[in-house]
């Protein structure tokens, strides 16, 4: 594990350059200088998928390429008392966020939004959010709760959605039919928000957690924020990445087959192009 000194200087520098990211307003990005995106799905703890990713990003040698990571904890890999070790993933977010300020970016996923809001995600009768933070203690001892408390700072400003100068959206999922009649971009871009806005029913909410990927859904929302294309993750695909309808894509790295997506964001592109963009990760441990 890092040293606990070190790795709070690592979050909270990160947690700045979040702040700080270019083209930000509020908990929405419109990316700049940016001539391509590379956007991974779902990772949940996933740390050789991270790595792979990382490697087919190459951010050193491509510096207008920006990354696009999502809802990285909440994961299968547990510590010898069964403490979620998923936390290690917003350490490698924070370390490569500080590393490339301008070009990474994390999004708020519903699991991160649940553990930031102590709602409640229960998998196989297990409190996620209790297991995430076991973890944390378990990893750091009697500096766990200091460093979760960070944690929590991070995702008190992570963006919930990205969009690329040639209409491209990136979020965890969208909101359902209904949800979308009363969404409006402009409830992103505000650092407060109203409690309503993050249940049932609110902006915020059901921007993270709905799962409507009907055509005529997608087609009313990308209307809404104005965008031909939506890139998204939150459901899990045993292929990796899925095409509910030519103007959505989804993606899920959690697992093996995993995929990412490599596309233009500086110029128009075809449907051909924004299904083309799909890559298969190559498999590290």
């Amino acid at each position: 594990m890092p040293d606990p000194d070190r790795l709070l200087r690592t979050l909270y520098k990160a947690a700045e350059a979040v702040r700080q990211t270019p083209g930000r307003k509020g908990r929405f990005v419109q990316l700049t200088n940016a001539s391509e995106v590379l956007v991974a799905g779902d990772l949940h703890g996933h740390v050789g998928n991270f790595q792979s990713i990382h490697k087919a990003a190459a951010l050193d040698k491509n510096p207008r390429r920006h990354l696009v990571l999502q809802e990285v904890i909440h994961g299968k890999q547990k510590y010898p008392h069964g403490g979620d070790k998923s936390h290690q993933l917003l350490d490698l977010f924070s370390a490569l966020k500080c590393q490339f300020p301008g070009q990474v970016h994390m999004l708020l996923g519903n699991h991160e939004m649940a553990q930031w809001a102590n709602r409640v995600v229960l998998k196989e009768d297990r409190d996620l959010n209790g297991v995430f933070l076991d973890g944390v203690r378990e990893a750091y001892g009697d500096r766990g709760q200091e460093i979760y408390d960070v944690y929590m700072r991070l995702f008190g400003v992570l963006p919930f959605a990205l969009r690329t100068a040639n209409r491209i959206f990136i979020s965890h999922s969208l909101p359902r039919q209904k949800a979308v009649e009363t969404f409006e971009l402009r409830h992103l871009q505000t650092d407060s928000f109203p409690p309503q806005d993050l249940t049932v029913g609110g902006s915020v909410y059901e921007l993270l957690w709905g799962r409507d990927t009907r055509a005529e859904t997608c087609a009313a929302f990308l209307k809404k924020v104005e965008c031909d294309w939506l890139v998204s993750g939150h459901i899990s695909l045993e292929t990796g990445y899925a095409m509910p309808s030519p103007q959505q894509l989804i993606l899920d790295c959690c697992d093996h087959p995993a995929a990412y997506a490599l596309l233009p964001a500086d110029r128009p592109i075809t449907k051909e192009e924004f299904k083309g963009s799909v890559r298969m990760l190559e498999a590290v441990g």
